[in-house]
């Protein structure tokens, strides 16, 4: 492997002409022939090294800049001689578009259904030649929403967003999933010969998403990152980058419908209402967005169905027809939420006491790594534990086996930061409904109106129809009326009728600066359990001893077998691990 390292390479070039643009181009290749002398050829790398297409635009100035990103790669095959990069590094350009992209050409065309899909176009705004701006992924969802654009008439440009920081992270085992989301998506436009553009929003996703993020757990709060992306990057930070090349709408692969010129108090305003599949609705992640947000969506998947969706993507044949769908956060990719927690903010031990009792349960590596609700992670015997609540102050999580019980229920809390679609707060008097997570699930509710301690910032006080154990602070609560979503605001606090649920000995325990003086954790008794039996049906405690210990035996010997390969792994990581 090359040894040779690149020194980090900043430049910024503002063009005001054609030929101004060409010597910018000019010496962008010359940068590349600096470092074309090396022995090895990555493919791998080779596909990161993409110097964006340069578009014509309605202004005068193109601002191009580039830079060095150090990325941990892993050893790749010897390709046949091409232009040749360095290994230890890679070289991305970025560059921030501004202007209308050229065709893409491909060998492949869209197949024709013959009428057959026109009863899926219903949110597509067919019969109209619209210029749209597609948000694609890489996944099925936003494939299927670009090709029921394309057949409703539309001129389309595919954009991919990355927003991925996967490269801050030094792991040698997995691989970058943003690659493979883009070979999808070139794939996909491939098929209709729509344009795709890269967009690197990568700083703006971390002033404004991640960072936020990182401040809210570190006050104890548990922040949704998916309703601020929305928010702040793909409907924000990228329709302000593609604000000069005169799109109609930006469009998603989002469940939910917008319906345009619509009338109220301040004129034309368009509403944000339920999908048709109220188990995949999406209109809790985009219930914080703004009227001039909205006015410019377009959700071609707000009128179908998530099992329509896969059987369009088998239709089109799409290249990722069978590709499942993304899960947890998503700029975290492949890296668990606890490690992204434990890099930007750190440990902190802590003490776990029940609720009920006071009683000293066990440590935990700090309260932000928790959230109301929570069940994984607490490492205590005798279970399930639950989170029930946590003293930020003192870096105390309490916990409860009891999570379900009705002194844990809540219904009331208060929320600020209130952004309401059409701009106007709804009647108080009138009958609405809440969403406090994502899901089908609402509860009737009622609202007052107050000042909050801020000046200028509403606040409201919300009462649900029913009790809910996870209320968390910093998540958002949305509200509707009949299926339009109304708009959203932040939990600031909660509580009940009869108290706060923390008995008074887990409070003042709570708040001990020497707890050490705690001294060992108690021996947690196991929860009895009280499961039904039916006639005749032998309990947990009748197995035959023969087939308990025959079970034993296997769980034994299936360790042994594993024992090896495990060794032979580690010793396998270490090795790699020494060579870099």
């Amino acid at each position: 492997m090359s040894s040779n390292v690149l020194p980090g390479f900043q430049s910024s070039i503002v063009t005001h002409s054609q030929q101004s643009l060409n010597i910018a181009i000019a010496i962008a290749k010359s940068f590349l022939s600096t470092v074309s002398n090396t022995e090895t050829f990555d493919a791998n790398m080779a596909a990161r090294l993409r110097l964006t297409r340069v578009m014509p635009i309605p202004s005068s100035s193109l601002i191009i800049q580039s830079r060095f990103i150090s990325l941990p790669l892993k050893p790749r095959t010897r390709l046949p001689p091409k232009p040749h990069l360095p290994t230890s590094k890679s070289l991305v350009f970025r560059l921030f578009s501004v202007s209308a992209a050229s065709a893409v050409s491909s060998s492949h065309h869209s197949k024709s259904f013959d009428g057959d899909i026109e009863p899926y176009l219903s949110c597509s705004m067919p019969h109209k030649r619209l210029r749209v701006a597609v948000l694609l992924s890489g996944g099925v969802d936003s494939s299927v929403a670009l090709r029921l654009l394309h057949a409703a008439g539309h001129s389309c440009t595919a954009f991919y967003l990355k927003i991925w920081f996967q490269e801050d992270f030094e792991n040698f085992w997995s691989e970058c999933p943003w690659e493979e989301d883009l070979k999808y998506a070139k794939a996909v436009c491939s098929q209709i010969e729509v344009p795709l553009e890269v967009v690197h929003l990568t700083d703006e996703y971390w002033k404004n998403v991640v960072s936020y993020i990182i401040d809210e757990y570190r006050c104890g709060r548990t922040p949704n990152p998916d309703v601020l992306c929305n928010t702040r990057i793909k409907f924000g930070s990228f329709m302000d980058a593609i604000s000069s090349m005169e799109f109609d709408y930006v469009a998603s692969g989002h469940y939910a419908n917008v319906v345009h010129s619509f009338t109220n108090e301040r004129g034309d305003a368009s509403v944000l209402e339920l999908s048709q599949d109220m188990v995949k609705d999406q209109t809790y992640f985009l219930s914080h967005l703004s009227q001039a947000q909205l006015k410019r969506l377009v959700f071609p998947l707000g009128c179908i169905s998530k099992e329509e969706v896969r059987k369009l993507a088998k239709k089109f044949d799409l290249p990722n027809k069978d590709r499942k769908d993304s899960q947890g956060i998503c700029f975290l990719g492949k890296i668990k939420f606890s490690e992204f927690v434990a890099r930007h903010i750190g440990e902190k031990e802590g003490i776990i006491l029940e609720a009920e009792t006071g009683d000293f349960l066990g440590m935990h590596r700090g309260f932000w790594f928790y959230t109301i609700g929570q069940r994984q992670g607490l490492r205590l015997p005798g279970g399930p534990w639950y989170v029930v609540e946590k003293d930020v102050k003192n870096n105390v999580v309490f916990a409860s086996r009891n999570y379900f019980s009705f002194d844990k229920r809540r219904r009331i809390f208060r929320v600020g930061s209130l952004k309401w679609l059409n701009g106007l707060p709804p009647d108080q008097t009138c009958q609405l409904q809440c969403k406090v997570r994502h899901g089908p699930g609402f509860y009737n509710c009622s609202f007052t109106m107050e000042s909050g301690e801020n000046s200028g910032e509403d606040v409201a006080v919300v009462q649900l129809s029913e009790d809910d154990q996870g209320l968390a602070v910093g998540q958002f609560a949305a509200f509707y009326q009949g299926k339009s979503c109304l708009g959203s605001g932040i939990i600031l606090e909660s509580w009940d009728d009869q108290g706060f649920p923390v008995c008074e000995k887990a409070l003042e325990i709570a708040k001990m600066e020497d707890k050490s003086l705690l001294g060992k954790p108690v021996k947690i008794k196991v929860k009895p359990e009280s499961p039904t039996i039916e006639p005749g049906q032998k309990s947990s405690t009748e197995l035959d001893r023969g087939q308990r210990s025959s079970h034993i035996a296997a769980a034994k010997q299936g360790r042994q077998a594993l024992s090896f390969p495990m060794k032979w792994l580690q010793r396998l990581r270490e090795k790699w691990f020494r060579i870099f």
